[in-house]
């Protein structure tokens, strides 16, 4: 629980104090990574920014539902293939029964005041992050490692430089060794009864020189130290 100081919140147990000197800023987000698979999802909006919104849905595995007159070129293509469900017309009370997760991503403020107003759980607001729950941050993905930069609104442009600076030091081998790393570890919590000799090994799986190995001299590298250490 958080106590509230004035302008500062001490955090209880850490024994820290925050001090917000600009006294706009109330809290920071919570992060989390949410499990969408087979969720519904409902995103009002059809130009190029929720266009972008329901690609990501769909590689998270939502059921994407588009409230919109008229849609971009590539959504009529996702609508085609029955990827997703389109609504062609304005967004109306009772559409976001049963969703999960909301996006407002029409060009009409008003309307995307009221999607805000009526969604029943999780909601975001493009470009108004005041008037939703969640705000979605800049991504880096590398197979199965996926890593997510927020200036909690503050600044876009600077989470868009962390993220083209962390693609850079996580390259694409980091993706392709997590997927190997996968199938030791499977290999290993099957074989190894020892909880100490598992906890060791994985220790070493993770450590930091395994992962400068993979960084400095490439994948291969990295899945021999990895050899190596089973014997």
């Amino acid at each position: 629980m958080n106590e509230k100081m004035g302008n500062a919140y001490k955090v209880e147990g850490s024994g820290d104090v925050s001090e917000f000197h600009d006294p706009s800023i109330q809290y920071i987000y919570y992060p989390v990574f949410i499990n969408l698979n087979k969720k519904r999802c409902v995103v009002v909006g059809g130009g190029k920014v929720a266009e972008r919104k329901v690609y990501s849905l769909l590689r998270s595995g939502a059921d994407v539902t588009v409230i919109s007159p008229e849609i971009t070129d590539n959504l009529r293509k996702y609508k085609d293939k029955g990827r997703i469900e389109h609504i062609g017309r304005k967004y109306r009370n009772g559409d976001l029964r049963d969703a999960f997760l909301v996006i407002a991503a029409t060009s009409d403020e008003k309307t995307n005041h009221i999607v805000s107003r009526d969604a029943p759980f999780l909601v975001n607001v493009v470009d108004k992050p005041e008037m939703g729950n969640f705000i979605v941050p800049s991504i880096v993905r590398r197979g199965p490692l996926t890593i997510a930069i927020t200036t909690s609104g503050s600044s876009p442009a600077v989470s868009k430089t962390i993220r083209k600076e962390l693609e850079i030091f996580y390259n694409k081998d980091f993706g392709d060794f997590l997927v190997f790393l996968k199938q030791v570890r499977s290999k290993i919590m099957k074989d190894i009864k020892d909880k100490k000799e598992r906890e060791k090994l994985l220790k070493i799986f993770g450590s930091k020189d395994v992962l400068d190995i993979l960084r400095t001299e490439g994948l291969n590298a990295a899945k021999n130290k990895i050899l190596e250490s089973l014997g």
